[in-house]
Formats: C-alpha cells, sequence, structure tokens
C-alpha cells in the first residue's frame, strides 16, 4: 500500500533487459549513441514535430530548470502557478541556472493558473522599464501539484495571453503522460498546437530509472540548451543508458499503457473514496493523484497497517481527536494493484 509517490515504484522489466542489452560492448558518449538517434527519431513522430530538438537528462529538477534557462533571461520573470513544482519543489534550481530569473507566483484554483490574473500581471509588468524584472515566460505544470489537469482548451487560452506578450511557454510534465491519456488528445495537441514552447517530458515517474527528455519546439535554441546541460553538469558521459531506457519506454506505447494502468487505480481508489462517509476530495482527479480528507482515525489504522503516503500539508499528526479530517496526498503508479488499492480502501473504512 505505497502511495507516497509514482517515482518510489520500480521499474518494469523492459526497462530493465534495454538497460542489459546496451551494456554490451561499446558505444560513443554524450549522446552520439545509436539508440539516442531513434529516440529522437521516435520522440519527434509521437509529437509530430519533425524538427524538434530532444535531449535527454536524469532529473525532473534538470529538465525543468535547463528549460527555464534556455528560454529565460536573468532578468526576466519566469510566471507560474504559486504552487507550482518549480516554486515548491526545486531548491531555487530554476533561479539558480538562469542566473537570477525570478518567479512571479500566480494564483487559480486546484493548481491552475487564473487566466485573468495572468492577463492582469502581464499588462502590469515591467512598467518603469529599466527599473523593474522584464516579462520573460510562462510555465504551467500538468498533471499540477493539485493533481488536477489542464485540458488542452485551457493550455490554448493561457499560452494565448503570454503570445500576446510575446513571451515563450514552458510546460512541466512530470507526469505528463498522465495527463495526456486522461485528456483523451495527441501529444502535438497539449504541446506545440496549443502554444507550448518547450516540455519536460517526464518519464522518472511514470517507470523509468532516471530519464527525462526536454523536448524544444523551436530548433534555434537547440545549441543552447546542449552548452546549458554540459556547463550545469547534467550531460551524461554513459549516455546510451538514459537512451536505453527512453528506447524501451517508448517502444509499443509502453509510456501510455504504465500511465494508464496508474490513473485507472487511482480511479478505482476515487470511487472507494467518495463512497466512504466523512472523506472529501480536496481537488479533482486529473490523473493518478488523489488529495482526501479522511478521519484522523482512519489515518491511524491505515499507517498502523504499514500503508505509506503523505499528509498534505506535511504538518499533520496522529496524535488528536479521531474525528477531525486530515488532508492527504495519494499517488497510484504503474505498479500500484487493485489488491492494494482494496486493502487500503478497507483500513480507511469506518470501523
Amino acid at each position: 500500500m505505497f502511495f507516497a509517490s509514482d517515482n518510489s515504484s520500480g521499474v518494469p522489466a523492459a526497462i530493465l533487459e534495454a538497460l542489459a542489452r546496451a551494456n554490451d560492448g561499446f558505444a560513443p558518449g554524450y549522446g552520439a549513441d545509436a539508440i539516442m538517434e531513434r529516440v529522437r527519431a521516435r520522440i519527434r513522430a509521437i509529437f509530430e514535430a519533425p524538427e524538434a530538438a530532444v535531449h535527454l537528462v536524469a532529473t525532473g529538477t534538470a529538465a525543468n530548470a535547463l528549460s527555464l534557462a534556455t528560454f529565460c533571461p536573468p532578468w526576466g520573470a519566469v510566471y507560474c502557478h504559486r504552487v507550482a513544482h518549480i516554486e515548491e519543489d526545486e531548491c531555487g534550481a530554476p533561479e539558480f541556472y538562469t542566473g537570477g530569473a525570478k518567479l512571479v507566483l500566480m494564483g487559480g484554483e486546484h493548481g491552475k493558473i487564473d487566466p485573468q490574473e495572468l492577463d492582469i500581471k502581464l499588462k502590469n509588468a515591467a512598467r518603469v522599464g529599466v527599473h523593474n524584472v522584464q516579462k520573460g515566460m510562462l510555465s504551467l505544470t500538468n498533471l499540477t501539484e493539485c493533481g488536477s489537469r489542464y485540458s488542452v482548451a485551457e493550455i490554448r487560452a493561457l499560452t494565448a495571453i503570454a503570445k500576446a506578450h510575446d513571451l515563450p511557454v514552458h510546460l512541466d510534465g512530470a507526469r505528463f503522460t498522465n495527463a495526456l491519456v486522461a485528456e483523451g488528445c495527441t501529444p502535438a495537441e497539449m504541446t506545440w498546437k496549443a502554444g507550448v514552447d518547450v516540455l519536460s517530458f517526464g518519464g522518472t515517474k511514470n517507470g523509468l530509472m532516471g530519464v527525462e527528455a526536454v523536448v524544444i519546439f523551436d530548433p534555434a535554441k537547440a545549441w543552447e540548451f546542449e552548452l546549458r546541460r554540459k556547463r550545469g553538469g547534467h550531460l551524461f558521459s554513459k549516455h546510451r543508458f538514459l537512451s536505453a531506457q527512453m528506447e524501451a519506454w517508448l517502444e509499443g506505447d509502453l509510456w501510455l499503457t504504465l500511465a494508464r494502468h496508474a490513473n485507472a487505480m487511482a480511479a478505482r481508489l476515487e470511487t472507494g473514496l467518495i463512497a466512504l462517509p466523512d472523506t472529501a476530495l480536496l481537488h479533482p482527479r486529473g490523473g493518478n493523484m488523489l488529495f482526501p480528507a479522511l478521519p484522523r482515525s482512519a489515518h491511524r489504522r491505515a499507517h498502523k497497517a504499514g500503508a505509506a503516503y503523505y499528509f498534505w500539508p506535511h504538518d499533520r499528526s496522529l496524535e488528536g481527536d479521531d474525528s477531525e479530517a486530515l488532508s492527504a496526498r495519494l499517488v497510484a503508479s504503474w505498479s500500484t494493484t487493485e489488491a492494494q488499492v482494496d486493502a487500503f480502501l478497507a483500513l480507511v473504512a469506518p470501523q
């Protein structure tokens, strides 16, 4: 019953087998391996973007921070939601890699930026010229940190506002595939066709050992990204082991299969939770994350039985009034089973 995070799950056998195959013999380093050529071609085909630049890094933090740095100058502002991952969970990496760009935090329900607030912010930005931080770029997170999902229409609405101010758009897609399969659209429709310029295409939360792809839809930015990746210490010498994971993940649409399973397990969990008395979901489920509020007694039973998940916010205690509702985050992964979901639901049900 491990619902703490989808990046805590293991690695599918197909990925491990691909790594073993890549381990045989020798291959050029730093991304010049033949596997990477195939990965690049495959991602371009998936996104219907034959000119897109495709680069691999090992962490989501690197993917996000390097993407932002490539498009936003040090004197620029990155507009993002106040609970965006780049704000809450990157330890200042965006500011560090951009050389000082400022994160301008926005509001909006369920982790999604309010278009009206974005429009007002941009219209009132840099009004005193050189004395102000300049407009830099927009960053969206899908799925959001609240587990909700931006629809294609919502992405288009926000990018239209950004484009009206000549701003590029970054999409933090650590759980991009979960959002994609839930939305039922194509990768192109959720990215460049909707106005996205650069995507952090997450793999680690969806079964990979440790690989994220950065997809830059404007190839003119490719060389700058490569230089920033090297300078930032994120260019792997034995790059083939990143390439091999990504190729196996994309082969036969495994990436989609894994995300659909994670979403299905979250849906099963959602169905069970909303049927319980004294239980509420704080945000709509957009993919594979849920934020339920449960009585403290239910949490105590779950923890005693070994269930793993986070209170949300974190500063919650099992001590106190049993009837008090405490909110938590539950995340299903590619390896979550129906039995695990049902066991958890049985524990948190009224005894």
